[in-house]
């Protein structure tokens, strides 16, 4: 498993084991917080390393914090479509 890891991208490992969420608008700001979170937002998608939230939680958050996703993923998992649904129900 390290040895795999090490043929990664720096940022295909931080992927595998972080989130992200790509808003249909960005943020305003760079940097987003949701409770104890910091997300990090560039281009069209805005990723975190780690989180202490459940993952459909932490979905909702940022969904609240960042409005309408068209994609979550969660340690290398994208969400299906029924699940980024119900995390939508929550956007701001």
């Amino acid at each position: 498993m390290c040895a795999a890891l090490l043929l990664l991208p720096a940022g295909a490992a931080a992927q595998a084991s972080g989130y992200s969420a790509v808003p249909i608008a960005m943020p305003a700001k760079a940097n987003v917080m949701t409770r104890a979170t910091l997300w990090k937002c560039a281009g069209d998608t805005c990723t975190t390393p780690q989180s202490d939230e459940r993952d459909a939680v932490l979905c909702q958050l940022a969904a609240r914090e960042m409005g309408i996703l068209t994609a979550f993923t969660a340690r290398g998992a994208p969400f299906d479509a029924d699940a980024l649904a119900r995390c939508n129900a929550r956007a701001r």
